[in-house]
C-alpha cells in the first residue's frame, strides 16, 4: 500500500465535518462529485487560455465566450442529454388532462413499419408515458378527474402525420397579398432568410390539415431562389401564446433542441424563370455562395485552432458573418438541406456540388426523375438523400413530364428512402395520407407507404427521437382512425397533438369491414418496369384492340339508364368465393356491344368462336367516367405555351381582334383539341373514357365546351368527337377588375338580348333554355345573385334557363334555394379547399362536419357532379367518386356516386349520351371503388371494339 495522504492546510474544516450528520455528508459528496465533473469538462478550455510554450499572453475579455463558440461549432446535432428520461414535453400546456387510449390496434412505426399490436397508450405531460398492455394499471396512478379514457374499440392508432414539405403559414389560405411570404426575389442565394419571420398563425388551413391527421410540418421557403432560406418545424395546434415561435417543435438554442437546422435549396426551372437565367447561372450561384461559406468555415477553424491552443496573440474579432453562418453550418453537417430538384441534369449538378463542398443533402424534393437515376442519387456526399415526391401529380411543367406513379415503388426497390409530401397548398395537406394510399396502390409496400408520412420524414428531419413513432417518451402526437390508414377515405376519429385532443366534436361514419385491413393492391410489375425502360414516357395506347370478348368471373355489372337518367346495377353477386368463383357472371361483348350477361350456359359461350376470354377475377363492369374542370385535351404541359391551346381573349379585360369577330366572338374548345395527351391516356387507363373541356380563360368569357373521347388518337378517328359543342361557359368572381357587379351586369344584358353577333345568338339560346349556361362561381353572395338573375331572366323569357354552377365552394349554404330553382352544381374540386377568399366558407365534411358539401346538396335535390382542378388528377376520378360515398354513406349511395362522374356531370354540361353508345370499363380483381382493382379493358360501342390495356 502507498502512504496515507499527508495533512494539507485548509483541510481542517473537512475533517471537522466528519462528525456532522449523514445527510450533510451525502450532500458534500454529491457537491464534490459535481465540482470534479465541471473541472474535468472545462479543463481543456482552461488550459487553452495559456499558450503551449507556457509563456503567458494577454487574454481577450471574451475568451470564454470565444472558446464556447468554437466548441459549439464542433458539436454534433442530436437529442440532448437526458431527453429520453424527460417526464414532460417542452411543449406541454399546463392543465392538459392525461388520456388513456384503450383497445387500440397500434402501428408504432418500429421494425421498419412492421410492428403492430393490440394495446393501450397513456398520454401525459405532452408525451407518451406508456404503450403496451394493462394501460389501466398505469392510469390507476392518476386522479380520475385529470384523466380521460378513450375506448378505441379496435381502431387503428398511428403516430401523427409529418409533412416534410409544406408552406403552411407562409403561403397562407385564403390567398391574400398581405400574407404571401413564401419567396423573396431579392437575390438568388439567400441562406439568411427564415420562414419563421413570415409565419402566419391565422392560416385557415391549420384546422383542416389537423383533421387529416397532420400534426407536424416542415415550413419551407419557396423555390424561386437557388437558396431560399431556412425552414422551421412546427406543430399545427394553436397555443396559449398564439405566436409563431410557440408553434415550433424546438426552440433554437433551448435545452430540448437537437441543434438541427433546416434549409431550402432549389434548382432547375424555377430559379431560371424568376431570375431570367439558365441552369448554368443557378449552379454558379450555388458554387459562389458555398465558396463564401467555405471561406468562413476555414477562417473560423483557423481562429479556433489558435484560440484552443492558447495562441491569442494577433487574434482579432471572431470571424463571423450573419449572412453566411447558416450556409457554413451546412458544410459543418448541422443543417438538413431540402433540395427542390426534378431532373437528372439537376441531380447531377447538385451531387457534384455536395462532393465539391463536402456537405450532405437530407432530401431531394419533387424529384420526378429520381427513380430513373438511383445510382446517381447515391453518389451524393454523405448519407444518401431521401426522396420526397407526389404520388400522381406530374406533367405540370417540362421537368415534371417524366414523373411516374410507380416512382415510390421503384425507388424503394433501389434502397432509397421514400417520403410522400404535400407542398401545401399545392396539394391540400389535409389529404397527405391520400398520397401514401396512392403510392401503396401503385406498388409501394404497406409498411413503407405508412412510414412515408410518419417515421421516414421524422428521421430525415432529425426528429425521430420524438415524433413519427409511437414509443414511450415520444411526443404525444397520436391519431385514431376510422379505418386502416391506407384504405381510401381513412378519416381521423381524433387527433392528439402534445396530448391535446384537436377535434371538438368528431364526425365519422362507419366504414365497411374490409376497410379495417390494408388493401391488397393490384399487380403493376409490368407497368413499373416499362416506366423505367422508357425513361418515364412508356407507351400508353392500348396494347391491342379486338372486336369480341367474353368477360368471365364478373362480380358486378353497372349500366346506364337511357336518356341520361342515371346508372343502375344490373348484376351483383351476393357472395364471392375466390377459390370457386361461385355466383359470378359472364358478360359477352360482340363488336363493342354487350350482348349477354348471364351464365356460361345462358350466354352460349361454348358456341362462340374467335372471342377473347378475359378473367376479371371477381372484378366489375362499369360505365366509363367523364372528366371536367381542368382543360384536359387542350394541352400537354401547362408550363410550356407551345404544348397547349392557350387562353382566349376576354372582351371585359381588353379588345378582341376584329379578325376573330371582335367582342362578340364565341370561341369553341373543339377547335383547339389535342388528342392522346399523356394525361388523357392515363385517365383512359384509369376508367375515365371521356372529357368535357371549355376554352381556357382567365377572365369572364370562355366559350363553348366540347365532349370528346380520351382513348382516340385524333379528331378524325371514329368516335373521337362525341359532341362538338356542349354548353356555354363564363366565370363570375372576385378578380379585382372589372368588378363583380360589372360582370353580372354584362351577363344580364346578354341574357336579355342586348348583345351583338354570334355572342348574342348563343346567349339567346341559353336564355330560352336551349343551351346550358355554365357559370364558374364560388362565393355564396355571387351564387345568390345568380339565383336571382335566373329568376329574372325566366320571368322575362317565359322559359327556364338551364343554369349550372361550377366550383361553388360556398354553394352548400344555399342548397335549399338551388334545389328549388333547379340549378345544378359541379363541385370543383370535389373536396373543397378555401384557396381564395370567396371560397372561405367551405363545408369540409368529416371529421369536422357531419355532412360534406356533396351530401348537403344532394339532400336538397340538387343535381350534383364533381370535377378536377388540374389535368393530371383526371386519372383519380373513380377515387374521388368513391370518397364522396365513403364520406356520407347515408346520403350518397354508390349509384349516386357513379352518377357524379357520369350521367349527372354530362347532363349539367349539356352533353348527350345514349346508353347504347356509352363506353363500359372492365376492372380486374375488384370493384370500381376498390383499391384492389385495376382497369384491364374498355368496351366502346361507338368504335365497335374493345381496347385491351
Amino acid at each position: 500500500m502507498g502512504e496515507l495522504p499527508r495533512h494539507q492546510p485548509g483541510t481542517e474544516s473537512i475533517v471537522c465535518n466528519r462528525h456532522r450528520g449523514q445527510k450533510r455528508q451525502r450532500f458534500q459528496t454529491l457537491a464534490l462529485s459535481a465540482l470534479l465533473l465541471i473541472v474535468l469538462f472545462y479543463l481543456p478550455s482552461f488550459w487553452a487560455l495559456f499558450p503551449s510554450d507556457g509563456i503567458a499572453e494577454q487574454l481577450p475579455v471574451d475568451a470564454a465566450r470565444i472558446l464556447s463558440r468554437c466548441a459549439e461549432l464542433k458539436a454534433t446535432p442530436g437529442p440532448p442529454v437526458g431527453f429520453y428520461s424527460r417526464s414532460q414535453s417542452n411543449r406541454f400546456e399546463p392543465g392538459t388532462k392525461s388520456v388513456l387510449i384503450q383497445n387500440a390496434t397500434i402501428w408504432t412505426g418500429s421494425d421498419s413499419g412492421k410492428e403492430q399490436f393490440k394495446g393501450d397508450i397513456l398520454l401525459d405531460g405532452g408525451i407518451i408515458k406508456w404503450i403496451g398492455g394493462n394501460g389501466l394499471d398505469q392510469a390507476s396512478k392518476y386522479d380520475g378527474q385529470m384523466i380521460t379514457t378513450v375506448d378505441a374499440q379496435g381502431a387503428w392508432v398511428t403516430p401523427g402525420i409529418v409533412d416534410m414539405h409544406s408552406h403552411l403559414g407562409v403561403d397562407s389560405v385564403p390567398n391574400l397579398s398581405g400574407a404571401s411570404d413564401t419567396n423573396s426575389v431579392l437575390g438568388i442565394t439567400q441562406p439568411w432568410l427564415r420562414s419563421l419571420d413570415g409565419f402566419n398563425t391565422h392560416d385557415e388551413a391549420y384546422t383542416l390539415s389537423i383533421s387529416g391527421g397532420v400534426t407536424s410540418a416542415n415550413i419551407l421557403p419557396g423555390s424561386a431562389n437557388a437558396i431560399g432560406g431556412q425552414a422551421f418545424l412546427v406543430k399545427l395546434r394553436s397555443t396559449s401564446e398564439r405566436s409563431p415561435s410557440s408553434m415550433l417543435i424546438e426552440q433554437p438554442g433551448s435545452p430540448n433542441s437537437t441543434g438541427w437546422r433546416q434549409m431550402k435549396h432549389a434548382c432547375g426551372e424555377n430559379p431560371s424563370r424568376v431570375y431570367r437565367g439558365t441552369r448554368l447561372d443557378t449552379m454558379w450561384a450555388f458554387r459562389a455562395a458555398y465558396n463564401e461559406a467555405r471561406q468562413l468555415v476555414e477562417q473560423q477553424d483557423v481562429y479556433c485552432a489558435a484560440a484552443e491552443a492558447g495562441r491569442w496573440s494577433g487574434l482579432k474579432e471572431f470571424p463571423d458573418n450573419l449572412k453566411w453562418e447558416a450556409l457554413a453550418d451546412v458544410i459543418r453537417g448541422k443543417v438538413k438541406v431540402h433540395n427542390h430538384c426534378y431532373e437528372a441534369v439537376d441531380f447531377d449538378g447538385m451531387v457534384r456540388l455536395t462532393n465539391e463542398f463536402k456537405f450532405p443533402i437530407a432530401a431531394f424534393h419533387h424529384a420526378h426523375e429520381a427513380y430513373l437515376v438511383p445510382d446517381l442519387i447515391k453518389k451524393a456526399w454523405g448519407t444518401t438523400p431521401a426522396i420526397a415526391v407526389f404520388a400522381t401529380n406530374s406533367r405540370y411543367k417540362r421537368e415534371a413530364y417524366r414523373g411516374s406513379e410507380f416512382a415510390p415503388r421503384v425507388m424503394a426497390d433501389n434502397g432509397l428512402r421514400v417520403v410522400m409530401k404535400s407542398d401545401h397548398p399545392v396539394l391540400d395537406s389535409r389529404f397527405l395520407l391520400y398520397e401514401a394510399q396512392q403510392a401503396h396502390f401503385y406498388g409501394l409496400p404497406a409498411n413503407l407507404a405508412l412510414a412515408s408520412v410518419t417515421t421516414t420524414p421524422a428521421t430525415v428531419l432529425g426528429l425521430d427521437h420524438r415524433i413519427g413513432f409511437l414509443k414511450q417518451g415520444y411526443d404525444a402526437d397520436v391519431v385514431i382512425w376510422d379505418s386502416h390508414p391506407l384504405s381510401l377515405g381513412a378519416t381521423p376519429k381524433q387527433v392528439y397533438i402534445d396530448g391535446i385532443p384537436q377535434i371538438d366534436t368528431p364526425h365519422v361514419h362507419e366504414k365497411p369491414a374490409a376497410f379495417q385491413e390494408a388493401p391488397v393492391t393490384p399487380n403493376f410489375d409490368k407497368e413499373a418496369a416499362e416506366a423505367v425502360k422508357y425513361e418515364g414516357v412508356p407507351p400508353l395506347r392500348p396494347s391491342r384492340q379486338v372486336k369480341n370478348v367474353v368477360f368471365v368471373n364478373v362480380r358486378s355489372v353497372w349500366s346506364r339508364v337511357d336518356d341520361g337518367i342515371g346508372v343502375e346495377q344490373t348484376f351483383c353477386a351476393s357472395t364471392f368465393d375466390k377459390s370457386s368463383h361461385n355466383e359470378l357472371t359472364t358478360v359477352v361483348v360482340e363488336n363493342g356491344n354487350v350482348k349477354c350477361t348471364g351464365t356460361v350456359v345462358t350466354c352460349a359461350v361454348k358456341n362462340l368462336v374467335g372471342y377473347e376470354t378475359i378473367d376479371l377475377e371477381g372484378g366489375s363492369l362499369v360505365p366509363g367516367m367523364t372528366s371536367f374542370g381542368a382543360p384536359l385535351g387542350l394541352g400537354e404541359i401547362d408550363g410550356e405555351a407551345s404544348t397547349k391551346d392557350g387562353t382566349v381573349f376576354d372582351p371585359l379585360s381588353g379588345t378582341v381582334p376584329s379578325i376573330v369577330g371582335g367582342d362578340s366572338a364565341v370561341i369553341r374548345a373543339a377547335d383547339g383539341l389535342q388528342f392522346a395527351t399523356r394525361d388523357a391516356l392515363l385517365a383512359y387507363r384509369s376508367g375515365v373514357t371521356a372529357g368535357i373541356s371549355a376554352p381556357d380563360h382567365s377572365g369572364v368569357f370562355s366559350g363553348l365546351g366540347t365532349f370528346f373521347s380520351l382513348g382516340t388518337s385524333n379528331k378524325l378517328e371514329r368516335g373521337a368527337l362525341l359532341q362538338e359543342a356542349t354548353a356555354l361557359h363564363v366565370s363570375i368572381g372576385h378578380n379585382g377588375s372589372p368588378s363583380v357587379s360589372t360582370q353580372v351586369a354584362t351577363l344580364r344584358r346578354l341574357l336579355l338580348g342586348r348583345g351583338d353577333g354570334e355572342q348574342q345568338e348563343v346567349f339567346t339560346r341559353a336564355a330560352n333554355g336551349k343551351l346550358t349556361l355554365v357559370v364558374n362561381a364560388e362565393s355564396a353572395d355571387i351564387i345568390a345573385t345568380l339565383v336571382e338573375l335566373k329568376k329574372e331572366v325566366d320571368g322575362i323569357t317565359g322559359q327556364s334557363l338551364k343554369l349550372t354552377l361550377v366550383g361553388a365552394a360556398e354553394g352548400h349554404m344555399l342548397a335549399h334555394e338551388l334545389g328549388q330553382a333547379g340549378i345544378g352544381v359541379i363541385l370543383v374540386p370535389s373536396r373543397s379547399f378555401p384557396n381564395q377568399w370567396e371560397q372561405k366558407q367551405i363545408l369540409p365534411g368529416p371529421p369536422l362536419t357531419e355532412q360534406s358539401a356533396i351530401a348537403t346538396l344532394i339532400s336538397h335535390n340538387v343535381t350534383v357532379g364533381i370535377g378536377i382542378t388540374e389535368k393530371w388528377s383526371a386519372r383519380n376520378t373513380r377515387f374521388d367518386a368513391a370518397w364522396a360515398a365513403l364520406d356520407n354513406p347515408a346520403h350518397v349511395s354508390k349509384k349516386q356516386a357513379l352518377a357524379l362522374v357520369t350521367t349527372n356531370l354530362e347532363k349539367l354540361l349539356g352533353a348527350t349520351v345514349r346508353a347504347k353508345d356509352a363506353d363500359m370499363v372492365a376492372y380486374l380483381g375488384g370493384d370500381v371503388f376498390d383499391l384492389s382493382s385495376k382497369v384491364t379493358a374498355v368496351v366502346s360501342p361507338r368504335r365497335s371494339s374493345v381496347d385491351l390495356l
